[in-house]
C-alpha cells in the first residue's frame, strides 16, 4: 500500500522524461502548431542548411578548376651577375654594343609586371570526380538534413504526448487527494462520535500524504515537459508556451506488415539514402586517388614587360605561351598511399551503410511491436477502468454503510488509479509508438 502511487507516477515520469518539452498563458499550441514551431526556429535545422550551402560551396571551388587561372604579378630582381645582367638587358631592349663591358656590367635592376593564364587540359579525370563527390555532397547535406527533420518531429510528438500524459495523470493525483480528504473528514467525525477506529483515519491520513506526494511529482513532470519542448521549440524560457489540452488524439490504426514498412523505409528513409552517398562519394575520392597515377596536362599564356624602373611601355612587352606535360614517376609511395586510403574510406563507407540499414531494419521492427502491444494494453485497459470504477462505487457504498473497513476502501481507490494510469500510459504509448514508426520509415520526411 505504501508504493501504490509511485506506481503509476514512474510510469507518466517515463512517459515525460523523453527527448523533448512547453508554459502556459499566452498561446495553446496544437501538435501541428508545435511541430511548425520547431521546424521554423529549432537551431538543429539551421545548422543542416548551413552545411548544404558549405556543400554548394565545395562544388563551386571544384567547377573552379574547368576554368582558366588568371594571375597578376609584379617582381623585381638585381643582380650584377654577368649572364643574369645581360639577359635583363635584353629584356628591357636597351642592349649596346657600345660602350658596354658584358663581364662587368655593374648592378641592373629589372621590374616586371605580369599577367599570367594557365588552363588545365587533362588531369587524369581528377577535376570531374571531385565534381561529382562535391555534386553527391549536396545531396547528402539535403538527405542530412530530412533525416534531422524526421528526428526533430518524432521527439517533438513524443514530448506533446508526454506533457499530456503528465497532465492526465496530474488530474487523476487531485482527483485521488479530493476523494480521500473526503473520507478522511468523515472518519473523524466517525473516529469522534466513538464508531470508528484509530487505525483506520491513520491509514486514511497515510493514504492523502502519498496521493499529495503523488501531486507533486506529476506537476514537476508538468513543467520538465514544458521546459523540454520548449528546448525543442527553440523558444526561451520566459517565452510563454501552452499546449492544446483539449485536443484529444484517436488511437491509432494498426500497423502494416513488416515486409510492407521495410520496403519503404528502403525506397525513402532519408538516413539510409545518405549513407549512400556516402558510398557514392569515396568512389568518387578513390578515382581521384587513382588518377593521380596519370600524366597532367597545362596551357599557359604570360604578358608582361621589363624594365630598370617601374615606367610601363609597349616598346618593351613581351609574352610567353606553352603546354606542360609532367607525370609523377616517384613520389615516395605518397600516391599509393593515398589509394589505400581512399580504399579504406570506401570500405568504411559500405559497412556505415550496412549498420545503417540494420539499425533502421531493427527500428522499424521495435516500433511495430511496440504499436501493436500498446493498441492490445489500450483495448485491455479500457475495460479494466470501467469496471475498477463500478468496483470503487460499490466498495464506497459498502464503506458508508459500514459493512467494509477502510483498509477495503483504500485498495479499491488504488486498484482504480492503476486501471487508469495503465490507460494513459497505454494510449500514449501508442501514439508516441506511431510516431517512432513514422521516423523508421521515413514517413515525416
Amino acid at each position: 500500500m505504501r508504493h501504490r502511487h509511485f506506481w503509476w507516477v514512474s510510469s507518466a515520469l517515463m512517459l515525460v522524461l523523453n527527448p523533448v518539452f512547453a508554459d502556459s498563458d499566452r498561446s495553446h499550441y496544437s501538435l501541428e502548431q508545435a511541430i511548425d514551431t520547431a521546424l521554423a526556429n529549432n537551431p538543429e535545422l539551421g545548422i543542416m542548411q548551413a552545411r548544404i550551402e558549405q556543400a554548394n560551396a565545395q562544388l563551386g571551388e571544384s567547377l573552379a578548376n574547368f576554368y582558366p587561372q588568371i594571375k597578376a604579378s609584379l617582381s623585381y630582381q638585381h643582380s650584377d651577375n654577368p649572364a643574369q645582367a645581360f639577359a635583363m638587358i635584353i629584356a628591357q631592349r636597351r642592349l649596346s654594343f657600345t660602350g658596354s663591358d658584358f663581364n662587368h656590367p655593374g648592378g641592373v635592376d629589372n621590374y616586371r609586371p605580369q599577367v599570367t593564364a594557365t588552363y588545365s587540359l587533362f588531369r587524369g579525370g581528377q577535376d570531374y570526380y571531385r565534381k561529382q563527390a562535391a555534386e553527391l555532397g549536396i545531396e547528402t547535406s539535403e538527405l542530412e538534413k530530412a533525416a534531422t527533420r524526421n528526428q526533430l518531429v518524432n521527439n517533438v510528438t513524443a514530448a506533446y504526448y508526454g506533457e499530456l500524459a503528465a497532465m492526465e495523470a496530474h488530474e487523476i493525483s487531485q482527483r485521488s487527494i479530493a476523494a480521500v480528504q473526503s473520507e478522511l473528514d468523515q472518519s473523524r467525525i466517525r473516529f469522534d462520535a466513538g464508531t470508528l477506529l484509530k487505525s483506520d483515519v491513520l491509514s486514511l491520513e497515510v493514504q492523502l500524504a502519498e496521493a499529495k506526494d503523488a501531486e507533486i511529482q506529476t506537476a514537476n513532470a508538468i513543467e520538465l515537459a514544458q521546459s523540454m519542448l520548449k528546448t525543442l521549440l527553440g523558444l526561451s524560457t520566459n517565452e510563454a508556451f501552452a499546449i492544446n489540452y483539449t485536443q484529444q488524439a484517436a488511437l491509432p490504426a494498426a500497423p502494416a506488415v513488416f515486409d510492407e514498412l521495410l520496403n519503404q523505409a528502403l525506397s525513402s528513409h532519408p538516413e539510409l539514402k545518405a549513407a549512400e552517398k556516402r558510398v557514392a562519394i569515396a568512389e568518387q575520392q578513390l578515382n581521384v586517388a587513382q588518377a593521380a597515377h596519370l600524366p597532367r596536362a597545362d596551357a599557359f599564356v604570360s604578358y608582361g614587360s621589363d624594365s630598370k624602373d617601374l615606367a610601363f611601355s609597349s616598346n618593351r612587352d613581351n609574352v610567353s605561351a606553352g603546354v606542360m606535360v609532367e607525370v609523377d614517376v616517384f613520389s615516395g609511395f605518397a600516391t599509393q598511399e593515398r589509394i589505400k586510403k581512399a580504399e579504406h574510406e570506401l570500405t568504411a563507407a559500405q559497412e556505415t551503410a550496412r549498420q545503417t540499414r540494420l539499425r533502421i531494419e531493427n527500428q522499424l521492427k521495435s516500433a511495430q511491436l511496440k504499436l501493436q502491444e500498446a493498441l492490445s494494453r489500450a483495448q485491455v485497459s479500457r475495460v479494466a477502468v470501467q469496471s475498477a470504477e463500478e468496483a470503487l462505487r460499490l466498495v464506497n457504498e459498502q464503506r458508508q454503510a459500514g459493512v467494509v473497513t477502510v483498509t477495503r476502501y483504500i485498495e479499491a481507490e488504488v486498484a482504480r488509479d492503476k486501471a487508469h494510469t495503465r490507460q494513459i500510459t497505454a494510449r500514449f504509448d501508442a501514439l508516441r509508438a506511431e510516431a517512432e514508426l513514422k521516423q523508421a520509415t521515413g514517413f515525416w520526411q
